[in-house]
């Protein structure tokens, strides 16, 4: 019998290793990627013609994003990669295997699978807060790919803002691209930091970096500011300031042309729920994360699931989710087994894991940011819809649940599709119930997972 078709969807770390270890096993996998280079976010390339070195690009992660770089061009004669193509839709088949909608080059057209290899990574998470939805307010990613795939920064005079390990990250590329920097702001603070530094060495030299770009930060003469307990953009038509209020209540205002603001990340899981794959509350980050084993296999038995899009690990974990998610579909497909290749991944990850919950602990899920949105602060950007609507239907419409409020105000219904907006919506829904925020659910996933044109023949 031929082999099955397996796809891949997402080309970044985890991806990536997931097509090479198919690829040496004698597969064809197909790798579906949106971005027009292979590479994912963190290792995002510029377009030909703009190259740059990547020590420029990317610090300390210049050698690893060079071998992943090279790694894509010399799987491209053994794998079947298609890039620039947007995965909108995902069907099953009977009996068995997978519709796979796409917008790509050509136009609207259709893969059949007959395994899936989810690695469809993560976004920034939003929370609203006054003037947010001023032009020249971008999230800490989107500042990243401008830099790195146009070589340009947001603004002239730059504010970041973030509740995260992205946010030095940001703030020493755009230093090093020679940006000016008015203020790099951390709404967790420097107190969980400490507490957490012990359970970090589990990974010291990630710990080693992530301390550097910090103090390199306040060497340059802007300091990560911690414990800041709210933000407000200011403006007429486009961003003029950041007002700030530190941890002892003082207001600041500095002049900035463009703010980056993200308050951590949250996995891009609609298509597991497209492909029937069973979802679960992790409390630590406060999101609904696709079941995954430890080896890679989702609750659907041709599914597998990689990287940030299961749950947030950073870019060396996605590295290491894709070899073992791919070595578990070889066993279930029968291939021989290299237990001593798997074992040495399990305890690579589960030392990663450790990690991580040390970082998560070092900057805390803030709290306080949900509780200062105001009931004309926007959340749901493509439909208008505000905070005070949100909270209204709880209490007067009986909004309980997040696809009830959907229903009742539009939220989560523009193009979207709750990707932005639903985790704040969920916050929010939950404060005003005054019930934990996994009993008010999740927006379920529907196609279009993702934008496309209108103007497009389907």
């Amino acid at each position: 019998m031929a082999d099955p078709v397996v796809a891949i969807i997402g080309a970044g770390p985890a991806g990536l290793r997931a097509a090479q270890v198919l690829a040496e096993a004698g597969s064809r996998p197909l790798l579906v990627d949106e971005g027009h280079r292979a590479g994912g976010q963190i290792y995002r390339r510029p377009p030909p013609g703009a190259e740059r070195p990547a020590a420029a690009l990317y610090g300390f992660e210049a050698r690893r994003a060079q071998a992943l770089h090279d790694l894509a061009d010399a799987l491209a004669p053994r794998i079947d990669y298609r890039p620039g193509t947007t995965v909108w839709g995902i069907a099953k088949r009977e009996p068995a295997g997978f519709d796979l909608d796409c917008l790509g080059p050509e136009g609207h057209g259709r893969i059949v699978a007959d395994r899936l290899v989810l690695a469809t990574g993560a976004m920034d998470r939003t929370l609203p807060f006054p003037g947010w939805t001023l032009p020249g307010v971008f999230t800490l990613g989107a500042a990243q790919i401008a830099l790195k795939a146009q070589g340009m920064a947001i603004g002239r005079r730059v504010a970041l803002v973030g509740a995260g390990p992205l946010l030095p990250l940001v703030a020493h590329q755009y230093a090093k691209a020679g940006a000016t920097l008015a203020a790099v702001l951390d709404v967790t603070t420097l107190a969980a930091k400490v507490r957490a530094a012990p359970r970090l060495a589990a990974v010291p030299a990630t710990l080693a970096k992530g301390v550097w770009y910090t103090v390199a930060g306040a060497v340059r003469g802007t300091p990560v500011r911690s414990g800041v307990r709210g933000v407000a953009v200011e403006g007429e038509g486009q961003v003029e300031a950041l007002v700030w209020e530190d941890s002892r209540g003082r207001q600041h205002r500095v002049a900035c042309d463009a703010v980056g603001a993200s308050f951590g990340l949250r996995s891009e899981a609609q298509a597991a729920d497209l492909a029937g794959c069973r979802f679960a509350f992790e409390p630590v980050t406060r999101q609904w994360q696709p079941e995954r084993s430890p080896e890679g296999r989702s609750s659907h038995p041709h599914v597998y699931l990689a990287g940030d899009g299961s749950g947030i690990g950073g870019a060396d974990v996605a590295e290491l989710q894709g070899e073992r998610t791919a070595l578990a579909l070889l066993a279930d497909l029968g291939r021989p087994r290299d237990a001593a290749r798997e074992a040495r991944l399990d305890r690579r990850l589960s030392r990663q894991a450790e990690f991580r919950a040390a970082l998560e602990a070092a900057y805390p899920y803030p709290h306080h940011l949900v509780d200062r949105i105001g009931d004309e602060d926007i959340v749901c950007r493509c439909e208008g819809i505000t905070a005070g609507a949100v909270r209204r239907a709880a209490t007067e419409r009986d909004a309980r649940e997040m696809n009830r409020l959907k229903a009742l105000t539009r939220t989560g219904m523009g193009r979207c599709q709750g990707r932005v907006c639903g985790h704040a919506a969920a916050e929010i829904l939950a404060r005003t119930l005054d019930e934990p925020v996994e009993t008010v659910g999740r927006l379920r996933g529907q196609a279009p997972i993702k934008p496309i044109p209108l103007r497009e023949p389907v």
